[in-house]
């Protein structure tokens, strides 16, 4: 960076010139400094010749010092320009210059500012961006369907992860931290890793332990062998995280043979309290910590500096894989260059209608399947084994079907012309499940139809990949809508929401399944009540703080967004 230290001016110098030499030597200071003894002999000081060398080394002395006034000038703007350059900011906040400020002295603070931070990573850069909105500017819409893909007011929340004082002190220690390092396995689908990743990253801030970069636990239901670097871009995710956490990518040669007790028994809702009191001592005894069964043990209510951690590591860290981030802008773009479109995230899989104690919908044949498969591996369905098949559904915690779907979507004005996405493993069924969709709204497309000259080869029985591919489409569509919530929703809802309140419906379930099954209520009455019951779920900004249950990654405001005036969107 130029300084006024280093800067320096033409007129003023540490060596001063001949000519400098020359000019003080004819300035009234100089024959005061440098002045003989008077000679008592000496009376004639008022003669012509003494005047006029006096008046013209006073002029010549005032010439001097107006440069030298000019001089400092100059350099003094230009220091104070080159430090308003880079002068720290908020993380989403870019000097931006007016037209005013093009002068050559602001030109020459440019030029000589050195890039010495160039490594130090960019939040306003890191994010994952999706396309832009299409706006709706043909005339011969309908009211509907011009509400339908208008997207909401994000009442001036933008981003804003500006870090404590006190955390960012704490962090000169923590981010070089040798000593204690954890390690974290990860299990589940994709969406699930990802969360096991921040509540990781977040466990190393509070116990200031190093972080190896996370093991991926081979996926049962799937197969997928795939390791954190086939995933994410581990250089991206170390340089962005460095002022919060160390992360190196394997133990080092000195702690290989410590002790490594493996933890799996987390109680559900540990505060940070809890992880300090049951973990820094063994972990300073032993210096290896592992941890395993993470998922969603970490308590949704942590102080503002680790939520605004998650965000971060969320939205900016875990960025995809350069192979899969390429393949997933090219299908995105396909999509996008055709106009609107919708992303669905149909959660139709066979292991989902296991879980969820659902019948399918397609007749007795696939149910029969279902329910022998859940018989013989009753570990997999998940809670209120209670209940009925009826009471789950009218509880809202089944998975909506191809039918429903496109009941909800035809009455909340989406046009049957609409290009729908389907993200998503394939469906139990196949084709069949897809048929009803498919009859109302034929634009119907999947990444493998997308996809061109084998580009999805390479991610056959990667479904970590696929995921993450369907993450990265579904992130640039105009309206994004799951069937059944789950990991991948609660992610969507909230990186909408960070960058730019992109639209995102969320199906009230519970209240709308009664008046599916009432074949009284006429069309046009169905579609009032659709959207009376979805007309505050649609991507607002929604604060956290009225359910403190909330994750901080689906709600972000206010702990991740605030309203202010600058910002990178």
């Amino acid at each position: 960076m130029a300084t006024a230290r280093t800067m320096k001016s033409s007129f003023i110098t540490e060596n001063p010139s001949p000519f400098f030499h020359y000019l003080l030597s004819l300035s009234p200071l100089a024959s005061l400094v440098n002045s003989p003894k008077k000679s008592p002999r000496n009376h004639k000081l008022c003669t012509p010749q003494n005047l006029s060398l006096f008046f013209l080394s006073l002029i010549l002395s005032f010439t001097f010092l107006g440069f030298s006034i000019l001089s400092f000038l100059l350099v003094s703007q230009a220091s104070s320009s080159s430090c308003h350059l880079s002068s720290p900011s908020t993380p989403f906040s870019s000097p931006s210059l007016k037209s005013s400020e093009y002068s050559p002295i602001n030109l020459v603070s440019l030029l000589s500012t050195t890039s010495d931070d160039e490594d130090e990573p960019k939040l306003s850069n890191s994010v994952m961006m999706p396309l832009p909105a299409h706006g709706i500017v043909r005339n011969n819409v309908s009211e509907e369907e011009r509400e339908f893909w208008e997207q909401p007011d994000g009442l001036g929340y933008k981003p804003c992860l500006d870090f404590s004082i006190g955390y960012r002190k704490a962090s000169l220690k923590i981010s070089k931290e040798k000593r204690r390092f954890l390690v974290v396995v990860a299990s589940g689908g994709l969406n699930q890793q990802r969360n096991q990743i921040v509540d990781a990253v977040v466990i190393a801030r509070i116990l200031g332990a190093a972080l190896v970069v996370p093991v991926l636990q081979v996926n049962l239901i799937w197969g997928d062998e795939s390791e954190f670097s086939d995933i994410f871009d581990v250089k991206h995710f170390k340089r962005t995280l460095q002022a919060d956490v160390r992360v190196v990518s394997s133990l080092p040669s000195t702690h290989l043979m410590s002790r490594q007790t493996i933890e799996n028994k987390i109680p559900y809702d540990v505060s940070p309290l809890w992880i300090r009191n049951r973990f820094f001592r063994q972990l300073n005894k032993e210096g290896v910590l592992v941890l395993k069964g993470l998922d969603s043990k970490l308590s949704k209510n942590l102080p503002y500096d680790l939520q605004k951690l998650r965000c971060k590591v969320a939205f900016h860290a875990l960025r995809y894989a350069a192979p899969i981030r390429e393949l997933g802008n090219r299908l995105a773009r396909r999509m996008w260059i055709e106009g609107p479109f919708i992303a669905l995230h149909l959660r139709l899989e066979k292991d989902v209608w296991v879980r969820t104690g659902c019948l399918t919908g397609l007749g007795t044949e696939h149910d029969d399947i279902i329910t022998k498969v859940r018989e013989s591996q009753p570990e997999y369905l998940t809670g209120r084994l209670n209940m009925t098949y009826t009471q789950r559904r009218l509880a809202g915690l089944c998975p909506l079907n191809a039918l429903e779907m496109a009941r909800l979507l035809k009455a909340l004005g989406a046009p049957g012309s609409a290009r729908v996405y389907i993200a998503g493993g394939e469906p139990f069924g196949r084709k069949k499940a897809l048929q009803p969709l498919v009859a109302e709204f034929p634009n119907v497309v999947t990444k493998e139809k997308l996809a061109q000259n084998g580009e999805l080869s390479q991610y056959i029985n990667k479904s970590s990949a696929l995921a993450a591919i369907d993450y990265i489409v579904s992130l640039s569509s105009d309206v994004f809508v799951p069937s059944h919530g789950g990991n991948m929703g609660r992610a969507m809802q909230g990186h909408r929401a960070y960058v730019g309140h992109r639209k995102y419906i969320e199906p009230n379930k519970r209240s709308m399944l009664p008046f599916f099954d009432d074949s009284s209520i006429s069309d046009a009455e169905f579609r009032s009540i659709m959207r009376k019951l979805h007309s505050k779920s649609q991507g607002q900004p929604e604060m956290r703080a009225n359910r403190r249950d909330r994750d901080v990654i689906a709600y972000p405001i206010p702990e991740c967004m605030c309203k202010h005036k600058t910002g990178i969107f």
